[in-house]
């Protein structure tokens, strides 16, 4: 895992309070658009100047949405000049060294210490159950 991801993570728990993945982009200046996307889950996009994050307005399940949220976050804050693509189901698989760095924030960002803490007792799948987040990104987080 890139310590890098770490540094920037723990920055974000410190100086912004926060994990939640909107209010982070609202703090950092990213512009967040909800627009139908087709087939793909989220997308971002260096416009102008400018760091976009597009997320598909069909998605209503809202741990789901803050999953793409992260991961599209991770672009914008560690490939802020490159344009990507968040595909469902198949994102969290990929093996492009963007992407694993995009799902690593994800998992970073969403599931804290303190949260791994809260849940030491359970299982990944006892987990999954009660926060809604896929088992891919616990495994990420775990790694």
């Amino acid at each position: 895992m890139d310590k890098r991801i770490k540094r920037l993570i723990m920055y974000y728990l410190k100086h912004f309070e926060t994990n939640d993945p909107f209010k982070i982009a609202e703090i950092l200046g990213i512009k967040v658009f909800f627009e139908p996307l087709g087939k793909y889950s989220g997308m971002y996009k260096y416009l102008a100047h400018t760091r976009c994050i597009f997320l598909n307005s069909g998605i209503e399940d809202e741990v789901f949405l803050s999953v793409v949220m992260a991961h599209e976050l991770g672009h914008a804050v560690l490939h802020w000049k490159e344009n990507c693509c968040f595909m469902a189901h198949h994102t969290l698989m990929l093996t492009s060294k963007t992407e694993r760095q995009a799902n690593w924030f994800a998992a970073y960002l969403l599931i804290t210490q303190d949260m791994l803490n809260d849940f030491a007792g359970c299982t990944k799948d006892q987990f999954c159950r009660c926060t809604g987040y896929p088992m891919e990104l616990i495994d990420l987080r775990l790694k």
